[in-house]
This record gives structure tokens, C-alpha cells and sequence, in this order.
């Protein structure tokens, strides 16, 4: 990881850890689309492994619908990529203005984003960013360095947490290697379809949300929505047919459970249910320990192969919209 960015998270982590000796009552993370999804996982990890509450928002409710516990001991983590999303922006503005601690994490160093939050954490991307650099191992540099800071009694599993960014990349690569002659497969296979349902839980509930909302409906214009593996039997269940689409992560933690059960049923009535098993990850040089956590990072990475694939096959460009920055919305 770049040292620009090291220094960056620091002073992110060491004003958390003064906000602490005053008391943080909360944790928001606020953000909106794939940026909202992509802090998923990190808040579900501090529900699991701290005391204090913690919540996502998207952007926009977190600024109308503002939740009654937000005030100065909050810690606010924003992210937009371009860094000029205005409700994002304006999150992060209300969050200095309150003297909460505000932290953003862009692409874009001199972004409204940045200049709007106290302590922005820049990260690179694109083809050429060594995957540290990017948002996602950004991120987990963060998170984990918070989780030291606020969850001390557990500092060497955290540090462990940090020591796993620097594997990332190969057990990320590994993986796809792994998946991929069936990922590609998958594109062929279902290049025709209208509508693809996804479906996790837990850590990885995010990434399919993502998937769903990012790269089916906006990158490819499919149809598709995003079940909780909990949820499925309460009602999305009855959708189930021989001829519809489903894409299920079954998790490598504490909700593996809720993931077999959907896909066991989601099998016996689908013929086309694509199955991700994140026991089939290549983690090595991850610690066991955190494996749960780092999970949907390296599933990224096989979704990413599965939707290069349909979106070759289809001939549609991920990077072609119809209403995205063409006009005023």
C-alpha cells in the first residue's frame, strides 16, 4: 500500500481513537450504489465484533431521514468514487459540520468528497493500481485499524487482519483461476436471459447486492434483485421455476447456514443455479481467523470474471448507460 495512503489511514485511525476517550456512541457508514454495497461488509464486521452500533445509510436517508442518535460522537465513513456524488457529499459535510468524525474514501484526490470530509483517504484504481491501492483493501486497512483501536483485547487478530491485505491479490487470483472456465461458461450460457436473481447473506449480502444492482441493472440492463439467503423462504421462494436464473453465494462464516438451505431448495425447482461455495477459495496466507471477512473480496473477483463473460456475450459494454451522466437527474 502506497505510503500516501498509510498516512492518510492514520490520521483517520489516530482521530477515531481521540473521538474513543470522549465516547463513540456510533458508527455510520453512508454512501450510495455500489459504494454503498462495498462498506457492507466492513459494517457487518463491527456489528459482529464491537459493542457500539453501527449502521448503513443510503446517502440520501441518512441526510432526510437523519437517525436521531447522530451527533458529534458519531464516526461518519463515506466513499463515491468520483467524489462528486451531492448527497454523498452533503453526508460528509453534515458530518464535519457536527463535529463528528468524518472520513471519506475517493478516487479523486481534490473532489468535493475530499474537500467536504475531515480525514479523505484517497485510493487508485484501474488496471494499472496494484490491488492494495484500490477500494476494498483501502478499506479493510481502515476497518481492521479501527477494530485495534476500539476492540483492543483483540489486537493480534486484527494485526492478522492487516497482514492479509499484502495475500490478497494472489489467493484473489488463485480463486479466479479456480472459477473461471465455469464463470466464462456462465456468461455463454446465459447471455439470452431477462432476469437473474442473486442471493447471499451475511459478509457477502453487499457483493450480491452489488452484482444485482451495479452490474446486472445498470452495467447490462438485466432485470435482477437481490435475495437474502434469510429471507428467501419468506416469501421470494415462490418465484422459484425450472427456467429461472438464480447466482447464490454460499458463505465460508457464520451464515453458511442460511446460504445451503436456500440453495439446497433453489436447486431441486432451478435448473440454472450457479453456485459460488467460498469453501472452494484459495485463502492461503489469509488467517483463518479472518477468512469470513475477506471473503467477498475474493468473490469480487469471480463475479467480476462471470460478468465480463455475459457482457462480452451480449455486446454490451459495462461501461454504457442510458440515463447515467447523460442528463440531469
Amino acid at each position: 500500500m502506497k505510503t500516501e495512503h498509510c498516512t492518510q489511514i492514520e490520521k483517520a485511525v489516530a482521530a477515531v481513537a481521540e473521538k474513543a476517550k470522549s465516547g463513540i456512541h456510533h458508527f455510520y457508514f453512508v454512501a450510495c450504489g455500489g459504494s454503498q454495497a462495498f462498506m457492507m461488509s466492513v459494517q457487518y464486521m463491527f456489528d459482529r465484533e464491537i459493542g457500539i452500533p453501527s449502521s448503513i445509510y443510503t446517502s440520501n436517508e441518512f441526510n432526510y431521514g437523519t437517525p436521531k442518535d447522530f451527533d458529534e460522537h458519531s464516526v461518519v465513513i463515506t466513499c463515491s468514487h468520483s467524489g462528486t456524488t451531492p448527497e454523498t457529499v452533503e453526508a460528509a459535510k453534515r458530518a464535519t459540520e457536527i463535529g463528528a468524525v468524518s472520513i471519506a474514501l475517493t478516487n479523486e484526490i481534490d473532489s468535493p468528497l475530499a474537500k467536504a470530509a475531515m480525514y479523505p483517504i484517497h485510493y487508485d484504481h484501474g488496471a494499472d493500481a496494484a490491488i492494495t491501492d484500490k477500494n476494498k483493501a483501502v478499506l479493510y486497512a481502515l476497518a481492521f485499524g479501527i477494530l485495534k483501536v476500539v476492540a483492543p483485547e483483540q489486537a493480534a487478530r486484527w494485526e492478522s487482519g492487516l497482514k492479509a491485505i499484502d495475500a490478497l491479490e494472489e489467493a484473489t487470483n488463485r480463486t479466479v483461476e479456480k472459477f473461471k472456465e465455469a464463470a466464462v461458461a456462465w456468461g455463454k450460457a446465459n447471455k439470452r436471459d431477462s432476469i437473474i436473481y442473486t442471493m447471499g447473506s451475511g459478509v457477502n449480502y453487499g457483493e450480491m447486492y452489488s452484482l444485482a444492482i451495479c452490474l446486472f441493472m445498470e452495467m447490462q440492463w438485466i432485470n435482477s434483485s437481490c435475495i437474502h439467503s434469510g429471507e428467501y423462504f419468506h416469501g421470494p421462494f415462490e418465484i422459484t421455476d425450472y427456467d429461472v436464473p438464480f447466482i447464490i453465494t454460499i458463505s465460508n462464516g457464520a451464515t453458511r447456514h442460511l446460504d445451503e438451505r436456500a440453495c439446497s431448495f433453489c436447486k431441486k425447482f432451478s435448473d440454472n443455479v450457479f453456485v459460488i461455495d467460498e469453501a472452494d477459495f484459495d485463502m492461503a496466507g489469509i488467517d483463518e481467523s479472518v477468512r469470513e471477512y475477506y471473503a467477498p473480496l475474493v468473490l469480487g473477483g469471480v463475479i467480476r470474471t462471470m460478468v465480463d463473460s455475459i457482457a462480452h456475450e451480449r455486446g454490451h459494454a459495462l461501461s454504457v448507460r442510458r440515463y447515467m451522466w447523460q442528463m440531469e437527474y
